[in-house]
């Protein structure tokens, strides 16, 4: 039950988290890719939150901000859910693939010419 003086949502994410406020793993960020576990996993026994989790990463990989959106849950909430959701395999979590670093084109060339030169 909440009172005048603490805010609504305070009590209901630390009963959605079990009263647990750090995730089962530390490799989960803002930008980490949530996607579905491998296989059609049974979500009967999930939360009504870690169910939209799953049938939000269904069509595809969302960023773990995205997914915290969607939800209107804090990400340190979310972080905790996709963690349980990751160990019990009905999501998988990455990080995002890197941009490929700028090409240097006058490294490219030289490179071109020595080899060209050793032919």
């Amino acid at each position: 039950m909440t009172g005048p003086d603490q805010p609504p949502g305070l009590v209901r994410g630390y009963v959605l988290t079990g009263g647990r406020t750090k995730p089962s793993r530390n490799t989960l960020d803002l930008v980490t890719l949530v996607m579905p576990g491998p296989g059609d996993r049974d979500t009967t026994g999930l939360t009504p939150e870690e169910q939209r989790v799953v049938e939000l990463c269904r069509p595809g990989a969302l960023a773990l901000a995205e997914v915290a959106a969607h939800l209107g849950l804090a990400t340190a909430l979310v972080k905790v859910i996709v963690a349980d959701l990751t160990d019990s395999g009905h999501v998988t979590a990455r990080a995002p693939i890197p941009k490929a670093a700028h090409t240097d084109r006058a490294l490219l060339e030289r490179l071109l010419r020595g080899l060209h030169n050793s032919l």
